[in-house]
């Protein structure tokens, strides 16, 4: 079902556990997310975000992504993820996404506030909730490989000012989390995401969250993080079982084949990922760890 309001972030908060968030580019990766989520009892947020419409159309992705969250036997929200442009907000807000980013992270702070303030109205006005940031996260979230580290990281002082002069429902922060994979470990500054929440009063997101040790991400949501943003692990386990599928798939150029288990391996990534961050189960019913997958994409 199409459904994951602000509420669903704030019980994931009450109840220290963290709703995640996958970025979809296409049919297949739209299934694992979905399909993660029904045979987990989990909510879950799709990601069809601004990057992505480059590859897939903006009108075609937003129509997968909005028929597979509706018809999805679990609560799927669609997610607009790192959006700059106020039109494609308002464009996407009117289509029927449950939330929207706007990312004025790379602005200066009184541009940032001024652009945040703007897409905060437009989505409250539609009754849709809306996620800002504040700070630098490095790498590039569709490429997984050599991402530095070192952007400037959130102030915990500014982002109680960001919030308060923005009005944003939630906040994406930089406390060391990067985009992709890194030569060298991740470190997460656990002392400034404490002053973070402390100071910003509003439940918090962590974007990169694709490689790191499974005791950091329990420590975060402990500090009042409620949605976590993964991408390079979903595209790694894909890309993994497509080096096995595609040479047995083009014997017989079985594209239906190669699909299907492009989908499933996509769903396997997911279902860990939901359970690491602690919602199986949070929507309600049965999970199904031993659910048998749909064998069709």
């Amino acid at each position: 079902m199409l459904d994951l309001d602000l509420g669903a972030l704030e019980r994931a908060g009450r109840e220290r556990y963290a709703i995640g968030a996958f970025q979809t580019y296409n049919l297949e990766t739209t299934l694992a997310v979905c399909r993660a989520a029904e045979a987990l009892r989990s909510p879950v947020l799709l990601q069809a975000g601004s990057s992505a419409f480059r590859v897939a159309g903006r009108s075609e992705l937003i129509g997968l992504a909005l028929a597979a969250a509706e018809a999805a036997d679990a609560p799927v929200g669609v997610h607009l993820d790192h959006c700059r442009d106020l039109e494609e907000i308002r464009l996407c807000l009117d289509a029927g996404y449950t939330s929207v980013m706007i990312d004025g992270s790379g602005l200066p702070f009184e541009e940032n506030v001024s652009l945040t303030r703007a897409a905060t109205q437009a989505a409250h006005a539609a009754g849709v909730w809306i996620e800002g940031e504040l700070g630098g996260i490095a790498g590039d979230e569709d490429v997984s490989t050599g991402a530095p580290a070192g952007a400037a990281m959130t102030d915990p002082k500014a982002a109680a000012e960001f919030v308060s002069r923005t009005g944003v429902d939630v906040l994406a922060v930089a406390i060391g989390n990067v985009h992709g994979f890194t030569p060298e470990p991740v470190r997460l500054d656990f002392t400034r995401l404490a002053a973070i929440g402390d100071e910003a009063g509003v439940p918090l997101v962590l974007h990169g969250a694709s490689g790191l040790p499974a005791a950091d991400i329990s420590h975060a949501i402990s500090l009042g993080v409620v949605k976590i943003n993964v991408n390079a692990e979903l595209r790694r386990g894909i890309f993994a079982e497509l080096e096995t599928a595609a040479p047995e798939c083009a014997k017989g150029y079985d594209l239906a084949s190669l699909s299907r288990r492009s989908a499933e391996a996509g769903q396997r990534v997911v279902e860990a990922k939901l359970r690491e961050f602690g919602s199986a189960g949070r929507a309600g019913g049965p999970a199904h760890d031993d659910h048998p997958r749909r064998t069709h994409a």
